[in-house]
């Protein structure tokens, strides 16, 4: 929980800062691109006509197919909408209910691309629109606004479409509802293959780590759409994805990093759930990416964060790390100009109504409580190696938190943010403060589990990550080197462990075998 308070403290420049981007990428990065990619906030053209309405496939049906167009009665397939959520509350119900968002509408022409997008009329003080496409059979939510703007008709949607009952070659009349709608432009023309079912790999590289080479960005969600049709797949553990639904147009490829193991990276700019990076228009056969931290910062940061996370849950099992994995649905925000970091598990219900974070947060609280960060993570001068040693830092705190709960965190919180204010700005303070236990348990077993996870990538010895502070996380990595797991000293971290001297007594407790040479790792160490 590295410089905790300083987040808190700086929450309104967070609020009014954290939206910066920068960089774009390079021509040779991926295959396909058609313009220039930018991280700002989307700019709309005109308005098009979309294809894939109900009236405009019968009217491309008949012409292609006169005759046949007469046996075949097109209904809707799918319902293409937009809804207003209020709060957090409402946006997770209609994620729930499996829906794809976007928050810019899909039948405009994109004059520049971006990763977000705002709607004036809403202001920025607000959720945006959320854009959708449901099955026609879709219950909509009480109490959620929305409005129905098309019905369509999508042939992939179709199960008699997908049997091919009728004989019909629905890339052909997709590709002349493209015309009749003046969307020529968005069209690939067709090769000997047909439609394409769009596939790629998503790498980075960590200069450190298998001498330079690429390697997957693992359990991110890679979304395209070309109009209401949609579709979207994760990446697997080395990086591939591949589409179940075949495309002929152009379609647009986004990355968003709400990932398979139940982690968000946010926020782009207003409330969404997991941040969005655009990569552009390519075509149908889909997208090959290597992140460069040179070319497109914004992007290897979040790449860099997914990796740690999807790791570090990977490991959190009987067989390796035997501990907790941190709390569903946590989310994360990056920001790219400050190196402080923190847990403050704001999402999951710790410390929203403290009394000292009301008190120095003030007027900004709501929209604390609206963002609703669980791990914040400062990556100002970090290349892959230090972002990778943050996020294990702050990910071991969150696996503490999901052993001890709401009541002790509130505890750490008090004593971090009473530090910061009352000894010069020091979150850690000098550990003589009233709950400096909370802070001194907690320090010792993020330290211990951050440099033991950093030497499980890196090699070498383990490093001697804050040891400079009152603590001592040393004890946890002599007891480590001498044959204790990480998950039995995690075991001991429970909520009723408050003190150094509490965590003596759970050790022995846990471990009375032990004792001897626990108590005298102790008393070595001056504990």
């Amino acid at each position: 929980m590295k410089k905790f308070a300083g987040f808190l403290l700086s929450i309104p420049l967070l609020v009014l800062g954290a939206c910066e981007r920068e960089g774009g990428f390079g021509e040779d990065t991926y295959r396909g691109p058609e313009e220039e990619v930018y991280h700002g906030m989307i700019e709309l053209g005109e308005k098009l006509e979309d294809p894939y309405t109900v009236e405009n496939m019968k009217e491309a049906l008949a012409k292609v197919y006169p005759t046949k167009s007469e046996r075949v009665d097109l209904v809707a397939t799918d319902l293409y909408v937009r809804f207003l959520p209020e709060d957090d509350s409402q946006m997770k119900r209609l994620l729930e209910d499996g829906l794809q968002l976007m928050d810019h509408p899909m039948d405009y022409r994109i004059v520049r691309e971006g990763d977000y997008y705002q709607d004036p009329e809403v202001g920025d003080e607000n959720i945006t629109w959320q854009y959708a496409v449901v099955p026609r059979e879709y219950r909509f939510p009480a109490g959620i606004r929305y409005e129905l703007l098309d019905k369509c008709y999508i042939p992939d949607n179709d199960p008699l479409t997908r049997a091919d009952g009728d004989g019909i070659d629905w890339s052909r009349v997709e590709e002349e509802a493209f015309r009749l709608t003046g969307n020529e432009d968005l069209w690939t023309p067709q090769t000997k293959a047909g439609a394409a079912q769009p596939e790629g790999r998503i790498t980075i590289v960590d200069e450190d780590f298998i001498g330079g080479k690429p390697f997957g960005v693992a359990g991110v969600k890679v979304v395209c759409n070309v109009f209401v049709k949609m579709a979207s797949a994760y990446t697997d553990r080395d990086g591939y994805y591949k589409f179940t639904k075949s495309f002929s147009g152009k379609p647009r490829y986004r990355l968003v990093f709400s990932n398979e193991k139940g982690f968000n990276i946010g926020f782009n700019f207003i409330i969404v759930p997991a941040s969005v990076s655009t990569l552009g228009k390519c075509g149908p056969e889909g997208v090959d990416l290597q992140v460069s931290q040179l070319k497109d910062a914004s992007l290897f940061r979040r790449c860099t964060v997914n990796n740690a996370c999807y790791d570090y849950y990977e490991r959190c099992n009987e067989t390796d790390l035997d501990i907790l994995a941190p709390p569903g649905d946590l989310r994360i925000w990056i920001f790219p100009d400050m190196k402080a970091c923190s847990t403050p598990m704001l999402h999951h219900g710790a410390a929203l109504d403290h009394k000292l974070l009301v008190a120095y947060i003030g007027v900004y609280l709501p929209i604390v409580k609206l963002f609703l960060p669980d791990v914040t993570l400062g990556a100002k001068e970090k290349n892959y190696a230090g972002i990778y040693r943050a996020t294990m830092h702050e990910l071991a705190h969150a696996s503490h938190y999901a052993q001890v709960g709401n009541g002790y965190w509130g505890n750490y919180i008090d004593y971090v943010i009473r530090s910061y204010i009352t000894e010069g700005r020091n979150p850690y303070g000098s550990g003589t403060g009233d709950k400096s236990g909370y802070c001194e348990i907690g320090e010792m077993w993020a330290y211990f589990l951050e440099e033991t996870l950093f030497k499980d990538r890196y090699g070498g010895t383990l490093r001697s990550f804050g040891r400079d502070y009152w603590f001592k996380p040393d004890i946890f990595s002599y007891l480590y080197e001498r044959g204790m797991s990480r998950g039995e000293i995690y075991r001991a971290l429970t909520e009723e462990v408050t003190s150094i001297d509490d965590l003596k007594d759970s050790l022995v407790s846990l471990y009375p075998e032990r004792e001897s040479y626990m108590l005298q790792t102790f008393q070595n160490y001056g504990k």
